[in-house]
């Protein structure tokens, strides 16, 4: 059972850092929503996820200072990048955060124990901080991927295979028409 839940969360994982092939720096940081959601700022929050809920909650604290991730960080700091915070160190934290996150999963039973305060019950297993995290993991990588599709019209989950049936541009036009038409006024 935990390697097939370790098995999603690589997936999705990868699935997120994908999302930003290919993309000028400006495209991954650019805002399109009015909350602000962008690329960058997904892996910089799912950086943070990745964080609290495997490192802090079974107290395997991550060996790097990362300035976000304090009590007196400005509310959404890690929901975008600053302008010194290059894509690639943000990118290499997150791969350095997992594979510390990994290694509690690896080296824990599904029955240990941790504190997440923020709870309600305080006390959740491994096994339930994985699945919160892959469902956390998999609700980012569905903003990611209407941010890309607004910014380059790119969907899907994974190079080579985006899970999208194979028509054309026309297709697609025709299929967006029939939509806003059911929609109404």
């Amino acid at each position: 059972m935990k390697e097939d839940l370790h098995h999603y969360l690589r997936d999705i994982r990868a699935a997120v850092v994908w999302k930003l092939d290919g993309l000028s720096d400006y495209d991954v940081r650019r805002p399109l929503t009015p909350t602000g959601t962008n690329l960058l700022g997904l892996v910089k929050h799912l950086t943070t996820v990745e964080l609290l809920y495997f490192g802090y909650a079974f107290e395997r604290h991550f060996p790097e200072e990362v300035a976000w991730f304090s009590k007196d960080a400005e509310p959404n700091m890690d929901m975008w990048a600053t302008a010194d915070e290059s894509r690639s160190y943000i990118v290499d934290l997150y791969h350095r955060a997992c594979a510390h996150a990994d290694s509690t999963i690896e080296e824990l039973p599904l029955e240990t124990v941790g504190h997440v305060e923020w709870w309600p019950d305080g006390k959740p297993t491994l096994h339930r901080v994985l699945i919160h995290v892959i469902a956390e993991s998999n609700r980012h990588a569905g903003h990611a991927d209407i941010v890309r599709e607004l910014v380059d019209g790119s969907v899907g989950l994974r190079e080579g295979n985006d899970f999208m049936p194979p028509v054309d541009e026309a297709w697609w036009a025709d299929y967006r028409a029939k939509v806003v038409k059911a929609a109404g006024p």
